[in-house]
């Protein structure tokens, strides 16, 4: 069965985006989180990038990114209707139709949705936000892996917003990259995991 991976960035307090859900407060990028990106996650940027970031064969664990409305229409203000034309893309909202053939507007239930994307053949599946869907998800996450930049936020919205029950975590991995950046990858317990 294919894997829900929710990848993110995070201040050191777990806000992902300001209140308003600005990004500016994550900017300049600390050193080295570019590259650990484009050498470990290339497929996590966004395609119009690949040739400004040099990544030529977007290879990696994901077919699929899953995605909020929040989280897709910041892309879509600066003209980019297909983010991650490289991966299969669905978003999450009740409220809009696909502006583009390779976007696929999923207005169901979240967890559902992916329930049945966990159950068809190919690789791993991406949760890219927001913090409401990650909420939605969490019972179907199966790994977790944060960036946690080298500020504190103060508010914002959280890695998860919203309700969720308790996640059991193991950490499987940790990298602290050259401009402070650390970055910790969590795998879900199976014997915590709800029926």
């Amino acid at each position: 069965m294919r894997r829900l991976t929710y990848f993110v960035g995070a201040s050191v307090d777990g806000f992902i985006a300001d209140t308003d859900g600005s990004l500016d407060a994550f900017f300049p990028l600390p050193d080295g989180l570019v590259e650990h990106v484009v050498a470990h996650y290339p497929q996590t940027l966004p395609t119009h990038l690949h040739e400004q970031l040099g990544v030529s064969d977007p290879q990696g664990p994901f077919d699929t990114v899953v995605m909020g409305r929040g989280t897709y229409e910041p892309g879509l203000k600066e003209g980019v209707a297909s983010p991650y034309s490289h991966l299969r893309q669905y978003v999450f909202s009740t409220g809009m139709t696909s502006p583009d053939p390779a976007v696929t507007v999923v207005s169901t239930d979240p967890a559902e949705a992916v329930r049945e994307l966990k159950r068809e053949p190919g690789e791993g599946i991406w949760l890219a936000g927001g913090g409401g869907l990650a909420a939605a998800l969490a019972p179907e996450i199966d790994e977790l892996i944060v960036k946690f930049y080298p500020f504190v936020l103060g508010a914002g919205i959280g890695i998860f917003n919203g309700p969720i029950a308790p996640l059991h975590l193991t950490l499987t991995g940790t990298e602290v990259l050259a401009g402070g950046a650390v970055v910790h990858t969590y795998t879900r317990n199976s014997a915590r995991r709800p029926a």
